[in-house]
């Protein structure tokens, strides 16, 4: 392969659809590269639009714009960095010869939570919840009655858990329907409905694939664990190595490798695992670097991003190792406004083996997430005891 330098005849070009923080570090690692690097968002200033060479403001549900500005830029490859994307022309580019990461099918069916469904508990046949579908709030009720309340009931497409509401009894289904849709993304009105389990523990497990002079190789990186508040659906935390069984760990791979192998294409997924007693569940998979594997840029001698990038490019991953226990702890606004200052953060680094991230997004609202606090320790929970001081002294005004 042949990397040429950016802005100039040759230079390889990636294009990323979504600009946020896991965006930005993607950008960062492709830039130490030599990779020429486009960003298109909805909204201006987005914090990876800050390292990239160009960057689009655009509605990112308006095909006929992704399209136009794709076919203008003709980069190498096309990473996904959101949900809310128009995946039919992501489908139409790959038709017409672009290079969709991972691929337009797994993009198109990880957005969306019923057909991802299927694909796991139908056709990969892994462990799930017990789930239905529906349109109306009778339907609803009729599969929380056949599964038991309570149950989950969560919008067909939506991000960071956005419109996951816990329903406890029939009365609750009129309210709790409504306020899953106010938070779906597009226009759909369908939902799934699932048995609500206790969860014991949740796990990333980090899984990619690499075209090597063999062919496909897919492998994963040894689980990520998180955990946040009851009744909070964003991620707050993560930690690596995870502290679960062998047995555990094991079967989290496996249905991990069997659901992207039935995905397809390059690059990593971030596979999300729950653990409720004996039963380990596939929940859901991203088709990108995850949010609790940010954790990785303190704990992997090679980080998620770079992983991503590398396997975006045709370029191997042979291995990665774990340097250090380390963690992850979220940095949240509590207010609403524009230009936001951070205060305290050098508090928070006087703590030894502590990084701050701090991500530059232009405005907050409530529980926004704004920062990243990394640190490393002689164990998980040194590390988390870090994270967990350092991310509470930080303050965003």
């Amino acid at each position: 392969m042949e990397i040429g330098t950016p802005l100039f005849e040759g230079a390889k070009k990636l294009l990323l659809l979504g600009g946020g923080e896991l965006g930005k570090e993607m950008v960062i690692e492709a830039q130490r590269m030599g990779i020429e690097t486009i960003v298109v968002d909805r909204y201006d200033m987005a914090p990876a639009m800050h390292v990239a060479h160009r960057k689009y403001v655009v509605n990112m549900l308006d095909g006929g714009a992704i399209k136009n500005i794709i076919k203008r830029e003709s980069p190498d490859a096309i990473i996904t960095e959101i949900e809310a994307i128009n995946t039919d022309a992501l489908l139409e580019l790959e038709s017409e010869g672009f290079k969709v990461v991972p691929n337009a099918r797994a993009v198109k069916i990880c957005m969306n939570r019923l057909e991802l469904r299927r694909l796991a508990a139908e056709k990969v046949k892994v462990p799930t919840t017990s789930y239905g579908f529906a349109e109306t709030p009778d339907e609803v009720k009729k599969i929380c009655k056949d599964i038991g309340y309570p149950c989950m009931i969560k919008p067909e497409m939506s991000s960071s858990g956005h419109g996951h509401e816990v329903i406890y009894n029939e009365n609750e289904v009129e309210e709790k329907f409504k306020e899953a849709l106010l938070h779906a993304r597009g226009k759909s009105q369908k939902v799934i409905v699932e048995e609500y389990v206790k969860i014991d523990r949740e796990l990333t497990v980090l899984t990619y694939r690499y075209l090597s002079d063999n062919g496909v190789v897919t492998k994963t990186i040894p689980p990520i664990e998180h955990q946040r508040p009851s009744d909070v659906y964003y991620y707050v935390e993560s930690w690596q190595p995870s502290t679960a069984d062998k047995d555990i760990i094991e079967r989290a791979q496996e249905y991990a490798i069997r659901v992207v192998n039935e995905l397809g294409g390059f690059g990593i997924f971030g596979v999300e695992i729950l653990v409720s007693g004996n039963r380990v569940l596939f929940s859901e998979v991203s088709p990108r670097p995850h949010d609790t594997g940010m954790v990785t840029m303190a704990s992997l001698d090679i980080n998620e991003f770079q992983i991503h990038i590398r396997s975006a490019l045709g370029l191997p991953t042979p291995e990665t190792k774990i340097v250090s226990p380390a963690a992850a702890h979220v940095i949240l606004a509590n207010n609403e406004g524009w230009a936001p200052k951070f205060i305290n953060v050098e508090k928070a680094l006087q703590i030894p083996g502590v990084q701050v991230r701090l991500f530059g997004k232009p405005s907050t609202y409530y529980k926004r997430r704004m920062g990243l606090v990394l640190a490393t320790g002689n164990t998980v929970e040194e590390a988390k005891e870090k994270v967990r001081k350092a991310s509470s002294l930080i303050l965003v005004t």
